[in-house]
């Protein structure tokens, strides 16, 4: 297992990293050329800027059985049809059983967004304590999950 994380912009890399050292797992942040990251643990691979660039590169990395952080939904299904694990930032886990409802509330919002007459749209609430612990509590519980899975294997 390797996990994959879409690090533009994402506030759990620490945690990802504490808790992928903790089972010697490999960890890969991927980032486009605007943003600057650096690790002592995960591997950092810069992308093009491009639309999407990031996204394309993490898909064409991961395999089955790897996990991805992503808060894409898009990112997250394709991560999916590939036989790979994937989890929100928030800590939700994306499932063959509800990726397809994510993605069509997603188009649905989008939608609603473009006919809507207001410029200005209210941006996400700042990220808590509890939002953290949230996502710490369900990614332990997802890794442990899948090292489970991995060891039945063999």
């Amino acid at each position: 297992m390797h996990i994959y994380v879409d690090a533009d912009a994402c506030p759990v890399i620490g945690i990802v990293e504490r808790i992928a050292k903790s089972h010697n797992i490999a960890v890969t942040l991927l980032c486009d050329t605007n943003h600057y990251l650096t690790s002592d643990y995960s591997e950092v691979v810069y992308v093009g800027a491009g639309a999407d660039a990031v996204d394309f590169k993490l898909i064409s990395l991961c395999k089955m059985g790897d996990l991805v952080v992503t808060q894409d939904y898009g990112v997250a299904a394709m991560a999916l049809s590939k036989g790979a694990y994937a989890i929100h930032q928030s800590g939700k886990w994306y499932t063959n059983e509800n990726i397809d409802l994510m993605l069509m509330e997603r188009h649905i919002s989008k939608k609603a967004r473009r006919a809507s007459s207001k410029n200005h749209m209210k941006g996400p609430r700042k990220r808590s304590d509890k939002d953290d612990y949230n996502f710490e509590v369900s990614f332990e519980r997802l890794v442990e999950k899948l090292l489970q899975e991995n060891a039945g294997k063999d």
